[in-house]
């Protein structure tokens, strides 16, 4: 077995959620997830296929961002994970719509941040190991940094 590292590359406004399910019919339920939920958010979903022809499926309405989820999905080429990558809208948004999804086993992150993929990869394919989601902490926040917080909450419209 071989351990590797791939890092997702998230176009400039991008957020991404990662995850693993099950069965061919999830590429399609993603997609009316997404929709569902939100009129305005942009999205592409590449979803690797584990069995059968193993064909990356993809879905979306952002050329663009279908583009970097089926180059994403290709070097992290684990059977039976998927990748949305979306805009105009938060991931917090679609997360227990997703969960609740009957095919999606795992969720590995929902993020802007930087993510590294982390990998094993046998003689019979690839499979998702985690994720390394941003960076580690830098210290505990102060008094000013919980009003920071706060303070975006609010600005991003998720607290009054």
């Amino acid at each position: 077995m071989e351990l590797k590292s791939v890092a997702i590359a998230i176009p400039e406004g991008a957020n991404l959620i990662l995850g693993q399910t099950h069965f061919i019919k999830t590429v399609e339920d993603l997609y009316e997830i997404m929709v569902g939920i939100s009129a305005q958010v942009k999205f592409g979903i590449a979803f690797c296929e584990a069995s059968g022809p193993c064909l990356i499926r993809v879905v979306g309405n952002d050329d663009s961002l279908q583009a970097a989820a089926t180059q994403n999905a290709e070097a992290i080429g684990a059977g039976h994970s998927f990748l949305i990558l979306l805009r105009d809208a938060y991931p917090i948004n679609f997360l227990n719509a997703i969960k609740q999804c009957s095919e999606v086993c795992t969720i590995y992150c929902a993020t802007a941040n930087p993510v590294e993929v982390i990998l094993a990869e046998t003689a019979q394919g690839r499979g998702i190991l985690g994720v390394v989601d941003g960076f580690s902490p830098k210290g505990v926040e102060s008094a000013e940094d919980i009003k920071a917080r706060q303070g975006l909450l609010r600005q991003i419209g998720y607290k009054l």
